[in-house]
C-alpha cells in the first residue's frame, strides 16, 4: 500500500500559516522577483540619500557655510548629488519599462493569461490584484525615495545647481515622484495590454516616457497662478524674486503700458535714456511664480496624474472585462 507524502512527513513540522493566501499569495509569488528588486532599489537607494546628506553636511561645514558661499559644482561633484538625481529622475521610467509593461504582456505572451482566466478566478478580479500590487509597490517606493530626497534637499536648496521650479527637484521632491511613477507604471501597463508583447510593449513604453517627460517639463509652469510685481525701474530687485521663477519680463510707464524688455536697448546710453524718456517707462514689471508656491503646484501636478492613472486603469480594466485575453 503506497503512502501519501505530506508536508509534514518531509520536513518533519508542519508548514506554518501564510501571511497570503489564494489570489494575493499567487500574485505576488509570480512577480516576486520584480517585487524584490523594488523593494531593495527603495531600501538602497534610502540608505544612498542619507549617506550623501550626511556627506553634504559634513563638506559644506568644512567650507564655512552658510558664512562662506560654496560654488555649486564643487558641492555635486563631492556629495554624488549628480548620480543622485539622474537615477531619481530616471525611476518612473525605469517602472514603466519593467515593471508595468511586462505585467499583462508577459502573461498575454506565454499564455499564462488564458490559463488563469480558466480557473474559478474573474478576468476582473485577477488583473485588479495585479494592479493593486503593482501600483503599491511604485507609490511606496516613489513615496519613499521622494520623502529622503527632499529632507535632504530643503536644508541645503541654495547649494543645489538646479533650482526648484526645474525637473531635478520639482519632480523628486514631494508627492510629484510617486504619482510620476504610478501614472507610467499604469501606462506601461495599458501598452503591454494593447501589444500583448513584452519587448514591443517595454519599447513602445520608453518612447511614451520619454514625451510624458518633456509635456511634463512644460506644463510645470501653468500648476498654479502666476503673479505680477512692479518695481521701479532704477530700483534694487525685490527679495521675493530671489527664489522665484520668472515668466516674463517689461518695462512699463505710469499709466501702466506695458512694452518688452528690450524696446530701450540702444546701443548707446543717451539713446536708451532718450527711449525711457520719451515713452515715460519708470518701473520693471516681473511675472513670476513664488517658492512658497511650490507645494500647491506639486500637488496639484499630482493630483492631474493620479487622475491619469484612473482614467487608465478603468480602461484596462474595461478592456480585459470585453476583450478576449
Amino acid at each position: 500500500m503506497s503512502a501519501t507524502l505530506t508536508e509534514t512527513s518531509r520536513t518533519g513540522r508542519a508548514p506554518g500559516p501564510r501571511l497570503l493566501r489564494g489570489l494575493n499569495w499567487l500574485v505576488v509569488r509570480q512577480h516576486r522577483a520584480a517585487l524584490l528588486t523594488v523593494l531593495a532599489v527603495t531600501v538602497l537607494g534610502s540608505i544612498w540619500i542619507a549617506y550623501q546628506h550626511g556627506r553634504m553636511g559634513q563638506t559644506l561645514e568644512a567650507a564655512g557655510w552658510p558664512e562662506k558661499e560654496l560654488a555649486q559644482p564643487a558641492v555635486a561633484s563631492t556629495t554624488g548629488l549628480s548620480l543622485t538625481v539622474t537615477a531619481l529622475s530616471a525611476l518612473p521610467v525605469i517602472l514603466a519599462v519593467f515593471l508595468g509593461a511586462p505585467l499583462i504582456a508577459g502573461d498575454q505572451e506565454h499564455g499564462t493569461a488564458q490559463l488563469v482566466t480558466t480557473q474559478s478566478v474573474s478576468r476582473r478580479r485577477w488583473l485588479t490584484t495585479k494592479l493593486l500590487w503593482c501600483y503599491a509597490a511604485v507609490v511606496v517606493s516613489g513615496a519613499v525615495l521622494s520623502a529622503f530626497f527632499t529632507w535632504w534637499w530643503e536644508p541645503y536648496r541654495s547649494v543645489f545647481s538646479s533650482p526648484w521650479s526645474e525637473g531635478p527637484v520639482f519632480d523628486n521632491t514631494g508627492p510629484v515622484l510617486p504619482a510620476l511613477c504610478l501614472f507610467l507604471t499604469a501606462a506601461g501597463i495599458t501598452i503591454g495590454l494593447l501589444l500583448r508583447r513584452v519587448l514591443a510593449s517595454m519599447l513602445v513604453t520608453f518612447v511614451f516616457a520619454a514625451i510624458v517627460e518633456v509635456v511634463w517639463g512644460e506644463m510645470r509652469a501653468y500648476l498654479a497662478p502666476s503673479r505680477m510685481l512692479t518695481y521701479p525701474l532704477d530700483g534694487d530687485m525685490p527679495a521675493r524674486l530671489n527664489e522665484s521663477l520668472e515668466l516674463d519680463r517689461w518695462i512699463g510707464s505710469a499709466d501702466g503700458h506695458l512694452y518688452g524688455w528690450g524696446l530701450c536697448a540702444k546701443t548707446t546710453e543717451a539713446a536708451s535714456d532718450a527711449c525711457i524718456k520719451e515713452h515715460g517707462i519708470v518701473n520693471n514689471v516681473v511675472k513670476y511664480l513664488g517658492y512658497d508656491q511650490m507645494p500647491a503646484m506639486q500637488w496639484t501636478g499630482a493630483g492631474i496624474l493620479v487622475a491619469a492613472t484612473a482614467v487608465l486603469t478603468v480602461f484596462t480594466l474595461w478592456r480585459v472585462s470585453r476583450s478576449p485575453l
